[in-house]
C-alpha cells in the first residue's frame, strides 16, 4: 500500500510517521501532485496557523487538488480544520469539502484546548473497535461546528465536531498518532478502508 503524506510546510509529520512505522508501513512524504495523486490513502496534516498554511496550499495548487482527490484522506487537526468552508482564524477560507466553519473557543475557555478529552456519538467505520468515551489527545483553540458530516463529538465548552466524514475525506480535531492504543487503532482502520 503506497501511504503518503501530504508535505505542505505545516505539520507534525515526524510523529505521523512514527506513527505508521509502529503499524508496519512506511509513509512517504511528498508536495508532488503525480505522488499524491497515484498514493493509495493520504495524510492531510497540520500544525500551526490557518491563514499561512492556506497560503502554502495555494502557493503548490494543493488547494485545487485535495478537494479532486478520489482515495481516501485523513485530516488531522488544522488538516481537518482546513477541510471546511470557513475557520475564524485568519479569517481563511477552506477547501469547501466539509460543509462546516470553524469557530475560536469562547473567551472564558482557557485555550488552547491541551490534553487528553473524550470522543463520543461515533458513527464510521473509522472507529471500529473504538468504544464511547475513548480518551483522545487534543491541542487546538479552534473547533468546527456540528453537520450533518459529524462522526464524532467532544465537549469543551461546547459540544463540537472531533472528526468529520464526507465521501472519501474524514477529518479528526484530535492527533491519532499521540493517543496511544485507541489513537493507533484509528490509523489501522483508516489503511483499512
Amino acid at each position: 500500500m503506497k501511504l503518503v503524506i501530504i508535505n505542505y510546510g505545516a505539520g507534525n509529520i515526524k510523529s505521523i510517521q512514527f506513527a505508521f512505522n509502529r503499524l508496519g508501513l512506511e509513509a512517504e512524504l511528498s508536495d508532488d501532485p503525480e505522488v499524491i495523486q497515484a498514493a493509495d490513502k493520504l495524510i492531510f496534516p497540520g500544525v500551526g496557523e490557518a491563514n499561512s498554511a492556506m497560503t502554502m496550499l495555494k502557493k503548490s495548487g494543493l488547494d485545487h487538488l485535495i478537494p479532486e482527490l478520489k482515495q481516501p484522506v485523513l485530516g488531522i487537526c488544522l488538516g481537518m480544520q482546513l477541510m471546511c468552508n470557513y475557520t475564524e482564524e485568519g479569517n481563511t477560507q477552506g477547501l469547501g469539502i466539509f460543509q462546516t466553519e470553524v469557530k475560536r473557543f469562547s473567551k472564558g475557555l482557557k485555550v488552547p484546548q491541551m490534553g487528553w478529552n473524550v470522543i463520543k456519538d461515533l458513527k464510521s467505520e473509522l472507529f471500529e473497535g473504538i468504544k464511547e468515551n475513548e480518551y483522545m489527545y487534543l491541542v487546538h483553540s479552534y473547533y468546527a461546528e456540528h453537520c450533518q458530516e459529524t462522526i464524532a463529538t467532544t465537549d469543551y465548552g461546547v459540544n463540537y465536531a472531533s472528526a468529520l466524514k464526507h465521501e472519501n475525506f474524514y477529518g479528526v480535531q484530535f492527533h491519532p498518532e499521540k493517543s496511544s492504543v485507541a489513537g493507533a487503532r484509528i490509523l489501522e482502520n483508516f489503511l483499512k478502508l
